[in-house]
């Protein structure tokens, strides 16, 4: 018996069609029809060892990202810098998910994490001030995450 699978327009290959999967899809689908990311800026499932602006540090933690979203000129010494990194669950999102995806972030630097599931979204940004994660219950399209990193510059 063969499993069932799904198409990942990103990867541009079938994958088994786990839960967490089919939340990615559709959010990814989302994020590329509906929200302006573009799809050649995004990795899905890369290792954070093999992260373009991440060739010269040490010692990063053999993980994947579920969804890193890049952007070009918001970074001054990198052309291309992660903008988003997203965590995908088929489970409910709890304190243990958050720190998971904070975890992840910690190496990449990204200006935005999110998580997500099939019933709820989550997009956070660090506040300086409270040297803390903000977040909101829903993805900005691709134009105006922008416009806050490339403001910051």
């Amino acid at each position: 018996m063969t499993a069932e699978k799904i198409y990942c327009p990103i990867r541009q290959e079938w994958v088994i069609a786990l839960p967490e999967e089919y939340v990615r899809q559709s959010l990814i689908t989302k994020m590329v029809s509906q929200l302006g990311f573009p799809s050649g800026l995004m990795g899905v499932e890369r290792e954070l060892s093999l992260m373009p602006h991440l060739s010269q540090v040490k010692a990063i933690p053999a993980r994947r990202a579920d969804i890193v979203c890049f952007a070009q000129g918001i970074h001054p010494q990198h052309a291309l810098y992660p903008l988003l990194v997203i965590e995908c669950k088929a489970v409910n999102l709890t304190s243990k998910v958050i720190n998971q995806v904070v975890g992840y972030n910690h190496f990449l630097g990204a200006y935005f994490i999110a998580l997500a599931n099939q019933r709820e979204f989550k997009l956070g940004w660090r506040d300086v001030l409270k040297k803390e994660y903000t977040f909101i219950d829903f993805l900005p399209p691709f134009q105006e995450l922008l416009k806050v990193c490339q403001g910051r510059g």
